[in-house]
């Protein structure tokens, strides 16, 4: 097992590594760099000033390009005057020391970005990623228990249609109908918190926040149900039909003994092999248009605005992270096949 561990853990370090070294060669070849995208801004500046003054008058100068040594010195402020070579092992230099580096854009070093971001981000994700659990789990056991009754056939249905309806257009649908459209305004148009939450006592600050989480949580929850669910109920269907289910009801086990300690425990292990990428995704994807429907400044829009910006330190250092997380997630998952099923052997 401390074997296992370890290959794992070293393991990591290619990945990681292989990763960013994709990611880095790739932007090399993407067009509108941040160089220039500053060009282009320094640009468009230069020529609204000039058209800004009377045209051919004393204090026209027409229309002003940057010149090389401008360039230059936006090159330099970006590390761009080094070889990519030389900016990749810099790069990676500091990845080692966990420094994610310098937003080009925000002025901000990476992690500080993303402490700012993660509120909202561990906000709708841990409300997204338990609520999906909580309420998947149960109802795909009891959706085998019940197999081919009505019970069965209405919860499906309802589970498809919602999880055949994107989530940001149920947002939408939300907040015509619950936060100022025509109807009702019941919920807040926008944000995490009130204006006023500093001022608000402990328990108001629960509740302002519940009434600010409730829709984008719906939002997102409408589409998460239907693949856990049904993926319980087959792997509980699955075991149920299983010779030492049926040896044990012939000992006279009561049904909920047999689900509890048996079919459950056994049930479980299909399951498991989601929670990492469920955990990652809740927190870091698929809430970009959530956020930007709810006014939510989260991980998810800074992460697109990184690659529309080109702010390739911010694209670079959460990519890192992300992945980080994520294989660590998954050396967690595998090693809990061991407390739910001591069979599993890492030889």
């Amino acid at each position: 097992m401390w074997n296992y561990l370890l290959k794992r853990l070293l393991l990591m370090i290619p990945t990681l590594l292989g990763v960013v070294t994709i990611t880095f060669v790739v932007i090399q070849f993407v067009p509108g760099g941040p160089v220039e995208q500053m060009v282009g801004q320094l640009q468009g500046r230069d020529a609204a000033g000039a058209e800004g003054r009377a045209s051919g008058g004393p204090g026209y100068l027409g229309r002003q390009g940057v010149d090389a040594e401008r360039v230059e010195e936006i090159k330099k402020l970006y590390g761009f005057d080094k070889p990519a070579h030389e900016r990749y092992f810099q790069m990676l230099g500091q990845f080692a020391r966990f420094d994610l580096g310098k937003s080009f854009f925000h002025n901000k070093d990476v992690w500080q970005l993303i402490r700012e971001k993660l509120p909202v981000s561990i906000s709708l994700g841990l409300w997204t990623f338990f609520l999906t659990y909580l309420i998947s789990i149960p109802l795909g056991i009891a959706k085998a228990v019940r197999a081919g009754t009505p019970f069965d056939t209405t919860t499906t249905v309802l589970m498809l249609l919602g999880y055949a309806i994107p989530g940001f257009v149920l947002g939408v649908v939300l907040l015509v109908f619950f936060a100022g459209g025509n109807f009702f305004q019941w919920f807040p148009l926008r944000g995490l918190t009130s204006p006023d939450w500093a001022s608000l006592s402990l328990a108001g600050k629960v509740v302002d926040y519940l009434w600010h989480i409730v829709l984008p949580v719906i939002a997102l929850l409408a589409g998460s149900f239907a693949t856990v669910t049904l993926m319980t109920k087959n792997s509980v269907l699955e075991e149920i039909r299983k010779q030492y289910v049926l040896t044990a009801r012939a000992k006279g086990l009561a049904e909920s003994v047999v689900l509890r300690r048996h079919v459950f425990r056994n049930a479980l292990m299909p399951i498991m092999t989601g929670f990492p990428a469920a955990f990652v995704g809740a927190f870091f994807t698929g809430s970009l248009l959530i956020e930007t429907l709810f006014s939510l400044d989260g991980l998810g829009l800074l992460s697109y605005e990184s690659a529309i910006r080109r702010d390739y330190p911010v694209v670079l250092g959460s990519l890192f992270l992300f992945t980080l997380i994520g294989l660590v997630t998954t050396l967690l998952r595998d090693i809990a096949y061991l407390w739910v099923d001591p069979r599993v052997k890492y030889e």
